[in-house]
């Protein structure tokens, strides 16, 4: 069966997509920044009309500058051109986009600008904005930047919050001398983030729109058409940008009333089924009199724990498991839990711990695993007789299950305990499977000779180890089984359709399997020998 769903997509691989120049996007990353929201009306209302008064003519263009903010996590850079989100890049994360001049993570693709906004029908992308300071400092305490522009009586005022070791910063927007008909407020996210990860294709994959209402809903960019445009009504708590790793929300700081966000999304241009490009944008209403974004309490919001601690469900907007969350979902976090708890008080490489974590199932499931070859050996023992009771009720069904019941009662076996212990090592399998796809503890680990846990092993030694450790596991456990052409056609196809299958998995995963194949061997050495010594013993007899 998986052969059958795997084969073709290798025999007869896609063409691959032409995709864009590096400057232009590079493989995918986008950060955890929350922003804030306007502070709405206590219930969501009818759309406002534009704001009756329209501003002086736009002065002549000069040149525009860029206010930077530097801090531990980031260095950010603001255009006085419309106050836009040009540049945003992390500190502690490599670039590992070929071609990438930069060796850190670079958010904002080159020329497409985030956070650009307007007020009604007014576009704030051109005007000049005097910033109160020329660069902002947060190293040590937190620092405000403010962005004032006017135009004739119309005043908009932007300012910035930061704060030290945390990802997260707040905006808070008024727009004054507009009357005082309330408006609108618009927010553009940007059309998509700038791809730092060395598999583009793969980035682009993850690419997608997030937004929490009642629920959180993800909208992949390659689900949408190039010109559609998805009017996507609110209310929602969050509207992100997200990628494989990274994530760049506007979340709703008012934690009593969520605001009345409706979020525009325009298809992009695309090669294939690949779409880098999808440009978004928020609106909300303003209450008469200007508008004010909502102030924040600063807290973490990078990597899955800090997410979950800053609440509203945004560790919800990359789960792992697809269309198996509700079941990979929770055993994977789990998982996670465990190999940082390991990875920090122990002071180890997440190599390392997983070498540790895959001894440690092992050993958890011991007592499980020797119960199933005992109930293996008992079976074994008691076949003759079953087969007995096969051929004498062979023409009464109900009859033969009576019987075949009673001889599993009379002798102490249980029909699922050979088996069923051996599966409780997969859910935590394919959880890691998942985990590796999409949990930024894992991006650009090395390991041994392995450059990268997160990705495929470039010389493929860790999948043929894998591959060999269970071809072992499979040839110690048949000794003294009598042999059928099923068992030997499996001791061979077996491990061999699965080093195929983990070929381009993440190097962490082959890793973790490869230890548990190693540490069961003991024991299916032990099987092995008291097999053979009850078939010894039942020949002497």
């Amino acid at each position: 069966m998986i052969l059958v769903a795997v084969a073709p997509s290798v025999i007869w691989p896609k063409k691959r997509p032409v995709l864009p120049p590096p400057g232009r996007t590079d493989t995918a990353t986008v950060t955890q920044q929350d922003s804030t929201a306007a502070r709405p009306p206590a219930a969501p209302a009818p759309r406002p009309q534009s704001n009756p008064v329209a501003p002086a003519p736009a002065p002549p263009a000069g040149p525009a500058d860029t206010v930077w903010v530097t801090s531990p996590l980031y260095r950010l850079g603001f255009s006085t051109r419309g106050g836009q989100l040009v540049s945003a890049e992390l500190v502690h994360y490599r670039s590992f986009a070929k071609g990438d001049p930069s060796s850190r993570v670079q958010l904002v693709p080159t020329g497409r600008p985030f956070l650009v906004t307007g007020a009604g029908d007014i576009s704030l992308a051109d005007w000049n904005f005097t910033p109160s300071a020329k660069q902002v400092d947060v190293t040590a305490a937190p620092a405000e930047l403010t962005l004032t522009a006017d135009r004739g009586s119309s005043v908009v005022t932007l300012a910035y919050h930061f704060t030290p070791d945390d990802y997260r910063f707040e905006v808070r927007g008024t727009v004054s001398g507009q009357g005082q008909v309330g408006g609108t407020l618009k927010l553009a996210l940007g059309d998509g983030l700038r791809t730092v990860e060395a598999d583009t294709l793969d980035d682009y994959r993850h690419f997608a729109v997030v937004t929490k209402a009642a629920k959180t809903e993800s909208r992949a960019f390659a689900a949408i058409k190039p010109g559609e445009v998805r009017d996507l009504k609110g209310p929602f708590e969050w509207v992100a940008l997200k990628s494989k790793y990274f994530l760049f929300a506007v979340l709703a700081i008012d934690e009593a009333q969520s605001p009345f966000y409706e979020a525009v999304i325009t298809g992009g241009q695309r090669s294939g089924k690949i779409a880098p490009t999808a440009p978004v944008a928020v609106t909300l209403p303003v209450p008469p009199g200007g508008a004010r974004m909502g102030r924040g309490r600063p807290r973490s919001s990078f990597e899955h724990r800090r997410l979950a601690h800053i609440g509203h469900d945004l560790d919800d907007a990359n789960p792992y498991g697809g269309f198996l969350r509700p079941i990979v979902h929770p055993v994977s976090i789990f998982v996670v839990t465990i190999l940082l708890w390991m990875h920090e008080q122990l002071g180890l490489q997440y190599g390392w711990v997983l070498v540790i974590f895959g001894v440690m199932i092992r050993v958890l499931l011991w007592p499980l695993n020797q119960k199933a070859m005992e109930s293996s050996l008992r079976m074994q023992a008691v076949a003759p007789i079953i087969k007995d009771v096969q051929e004498r009720y062979k023409g009464e069904p109900e009859r033969l299950q009576r019987e075949m019941m009673k001889v599993y009662k009379d002798h102490k076996i249980s029909p699922l305990g050979g088996c069923l212990p051996m599966l409780i090592p997969f859910p935590v399998l394919i959880a890691l499977f998942f985990v590796f796809q999409n949990t930024i503890e894992f991006r650009g680990v090395p390991f041994l000779w392995l450059p990268d846990l997160a990705r495929m092993d470039p010389i493929y030694i860790i999948p043929i180890l894998m591959g060999l450790s269970m071809f072992a596991v499979s040839k110690i456990g048949q000794k003294g089984v009598p042999p059928t052409p099923q068992s030997k056609m499996m001791l061979y196809f077996f491990p061999a359709m699965m080093t195929f299958l983990f070929f381009r998995f993440p190097s962490g995963l082959n890793l973790y399997y490869a230890v548990q194949n190693l540490v069961s061997i003991p024991q299916q050495y032990m099987l092995a020998k008291r097999r053979l010594a009850q078939q010894g013993a039942a020949k002497k007899s």
